[in-house]
């Protein structure tokens, strides 16, 4: 499957995401790691009969599509949240820590 994150990068976004109190984008972060899963899990179930195989073929199909559209969608959350594509890091403006009440 081609990727534009690495497992590692989604991670990484992920906790950014969630120390800095902004949810969206590591739901979709979140979001493609299940289709990888999903994606694997498809890669080696065993296939018994051609029923199977046209199952298994339908979801790697599917996934692989959705995947391409999660990764793009969380390409233009970042961009339109002003993230540094490189460092995968929020904006200066956007990293103030969250206040305790």
């Amino acid at each position: 499957m081609n990727t534009i994150f690495s497992d590692r990068q989604l991670s990484h976004i992920i906790d950014q995401s969630l120390f800095f109190e902004c949810e969206c984008s590591a739901q979709v972060a979140r979001q493609i790691i299940s289709l990888r899963d999903l994606y694997a899990f498809q890669q080696d179930c065993g296939e018994q009969n051609s029923t199977d195989r046209a199952v298994h073929q339908r979801i790697t199909t599917d996934t692989q599509q959705a995947h391409t559209l999660m990764e793009a969608c969380l390409n233009s959350i970042l961009m339109l949240e002003n993230w540094n594509l490189e460092t995968l890091t929020l904006p200066a403006s956007s990293q103030e820590a969250p206040q305790s009440n």
